[in-house]
């Protein structure tokens, strides 16, 4: 019975130190609080949220601004959305390695990725530009061009092709062979079969293309150091007056003419054939395009990108200016 007595005093002598040691520690915590300076008070606090901020920003969702019209309508300028960035394996840091992901882009999805021909301001620069981006929601971009317009460091656009397609374009129409088949379909044939529900909108006028393509020609004859033929050039005068004009179409005359006079130039033979011809997405990349294809620098333009640069899907738009209403999934 003594030992039973001496045992529980030993219960209640423990527990009653841990609960006066939990109450001295409250109260000193409580003490350091009030002598604790309220500005770093305050800096603690957005430090902490900062943080959490920038790690669901860098691995789950990240917020982006749609600075251009080339994904008109599916997104409009000013929209601000939410990219998944866990879907297909997010970046370890920004702009550094990534991690891996069972889940790969998929054709028709809405693909985030830095844009090839973006020439970077050194690593710190960038880390430092992407770091404020999160933490604004995108309100605040630092990277900026001569004119104080936000460069374009990232791209959004529809992955359209995939590895192993073939794409030709004429007047502006994709037509696309299928990996495996040997006959090519239309895109909005495929478009329409397939019931998809964006899309695909076009500014230049297919009464356009006449004087558009005379005004390759045109320029082909300046290239060869030609006078331009007084018909010619007033065939091609309606071309000023194009605002979105398609340099695709324009790039197929002028090099039509350009291998007429130097059938020997491997060069022009190459770059005309990538018109007539078409060209080809290598496995383990995908072709974007933009769904307002007459206003989009897009993968006809820099080519196909790998999938290991894509850094997310666009998931959500969260909110719009001017346009308040446009909140939702994005298709």
């Amino acid at each position: 019975m003594d030992k039973e007595i001496d045992f529980f005093d030993r219960i209640q002598q423990a527990t009653e130190a841990y609960l006066t040691a939990r109450q001295r520690n409250r109260r000193i915590k409580k003490e350091k609080q009030k002598r604790k300076n309220p500005v770093l008070d305050w800096v603690e606090a957005f430090l902490w949220a900062a943080g959490v901020v920038l790690l669901i920003n860098q691995y789950l969702f990240q917020a982006y601004q749609i600075p251009s019209g080339s994904m008109i309508d599916t997104l409009l300028i000013g929209d601000r959305i939410f990219v998944n960035k866990i879907i297909y394996g997010p970046e370890l840091l920004p702009g550094l390695g990534k991690l891996p992901s069972p889940v790969k882009p998929k054709r028709n999805d809405i693909i985030i990725f830095e844009n090839p021909s973006y020439i970077s301001r050194g690593t710190a620069f960038d880390v430092a530009q992407r770091i404020i981006y999160m933490l604004t929601l995108s309100f605040v971009d630092i990277d900026r061009d001569e004119s104080g317009e936000p460069k374009a460091h990232f791209l959004i656009k529809r992955a359209v092709g995939m590895g192993g397609d073939w794409f030709v374009s004429h007047r502006g129409d994709l037509k696309i062979r299928f990996a495996g088949e040997d006959r090519w379909v239309d895109e909005q044939d495929f478009h329409d079969r397939r019931g998809m529900v964006h899309t695909i909108s076009r500014l230049m006028d297919e009464g356009s293309y006449p004087a558009l393509e005379a005004a390759g020609r045109a320029a082909a004859y300046t290239d060869l150091g030609l006078p331009v033929p007084p018909s010619l050039a007033q065939e091609a005068a309606p071309v000023n007056s194009l605002r979105y004009p398609d340099y695709l179409a324009h790039e197929k005359s002028r090099l039509e003419i350009l291998r007429a006079a130097y059938p020997h130039d491997s060069r022009y033979r190459a770059r005309l054939a990538r018109h007539t011809q078409g060209w080809y997405v290598p496995e383990t990349r995908i072709l974007p395009l933009g769904d307002n294809r007459d206003n989009s620098r897009d993968g006809r333009y820099f080519g196909p990108v790998k999938s290991s640069r894509i850094l997310g899907k666009g998931s959500v738009i969260y909110f719009s200016w001017p346009n308040l209403g446009r909140i939702g999934f994005i298709r």
